[in-house]
């Protein structure tokens, strides 16, 4: 990525959490919820700014695959920050189901929920056609899905009366975001004058060209006047460089497996990867993981403000994948602490 100048500093920004729930070998899918629930209520106890969940099919080390029940788990379980989806695969649903499903969450929980969408399956072929049924939707009527659903809160939107009402859902103000790792949902959102997340965390190479593609198509909308950006990225803190290396090990193991097709259970970190990729493997898993961010706090403060810098972020999404849950909480509890200080040096 080309180094921009820039004054944005770290505490000018809100930071927030992209939480897979993720399922450790050994563990099992209700002591995932178990540790989602309290990162997300130590998350808002640490000032971060909404917590999104992922939908993924199919995959062993992943059980947020029902998400929109997981939002409702954890927005029950906090009281101020922002839940939301980061995102619902909308291929894979009607959109007045989901229009349902977060119009009901929009009611239980007023002014506290996100939609991000996505046009990608979240998961392999195979398992794509078991979700979606019919084999021909596969995602190339995407804006029409969206259309429909944004209509189905905001029916002044839609281009004809409609007959049929999402209830809950019909008239109210729920956020809407797309997502993307490519260039499409970049130039749809600034089209439509939508909020866009970017995945850098796991397809870093395009993130400046999709976030100048987003910025130059962007077009004024009543609900942006201007484009406004998450960019997620992996962030593993730890009291020393070593430490995070070592952790670090375990999301490294997880894109080897996923290179490999031989999905697992996130495995415990290991003292060096050497043995376990060849080469080849190795610079393919460092290319996803090309952004990932990995350290001690001065480290990831440096790294972070270069990722800042680079990406002109106007809000970061941090995901931490690790296999101890004590450590993971560290991590984000560290990023937290590193943003704080930042701005309170700002201010004083």
């Amino acid at each position: 990525m080309p180094v921009n100048k820039t004054n944005k500093t770290l505490g000018d920004i809100p930071f927030s959490v992209l939480d897979l729930s993720p399922i450790i070998a050994g563990g099992n899918p209700s002591e995932s919820f178990r540790n989602t629930l309290e990162l997300a209520q130590l998350a808002e106890k640490w000032g971060y700014n909404r917590y999104w969940l992922a939908e993924h099919h199919n995959m062993p080390f992943i059980a947020s695959s029902a998400t929109s029940v997981v939002i409702g788990h954890v927005a029950a379980g906090t009281s101020t920050i922002r839940v939301g989806s980061g995102g619902i695969m909308l291929p894979n649903h009607s959109p007045l189901v989901i229009a349902e499903q977060f119009g009901t969450l929009e009611s239980l929980f007023p002014g506290r929920i996100d939609l991000g969408l996505g046009r990608a399956p979240g998961t392999d072929q195979r398992t794509a056609r078991a979700l979606r049924r019919d084999t021909r939707n596969d995602g190339q009527d995407f804006p029409l899905q969206l259309d429909e659903l944004r209509a189905y809160f905001d029916p002044s939107l839609a281009s004809h009366t409609m007959p049929v009402k999402a209830i809950p859902g019909d008239g109210l103000n729920l956020p809407i975001w797309l997502l993307g790792s490519s260039g499409f949902s970049a130039q749809l959102a600034g089209q439509l004058g939508l909020p866009f997340a970017y995945a850098s965390h796991f397809s870093p190479a395009n993130t400046v060209p999709a976030l100048e593609v987003y910025r130059r198509s962007f077009k004024p909308s009543k609900v942006l006047d201007k484009p406004y950006a998450i960019v997620g990225v992996n962030v593993i803190a730890a009291e020393t460089d070593e430490e995070a290396n070592l952790l670090g090990t375990t999301l490294q193991q997880q894109f080897l497996n996923l290179i490999r097709g031989k999905e697992m259970q996130l495995q415990p970190p290991v003292g060096s990867m050497d043995n376990l990729w060849s080469e080849y493997e190795k610079q393919a898993v460092e290319q996803q993981l090309g952004s990932s961010i990995f350290g001690s706090p001065s480290t990831v403060k440096d790294k972070l403000q270069t990722f800042l810098d680079n990406t002109q972020a106007d809000e970061i999404m941090v995901n931490t994948q690790v296999f101890d849950h004590k450590a993971r909480l560290r991590s984000y509890e560290i990023v937290a602490d590193i943003i704080k200080h930042v701005t309170y040096e700002q201010f004083f």
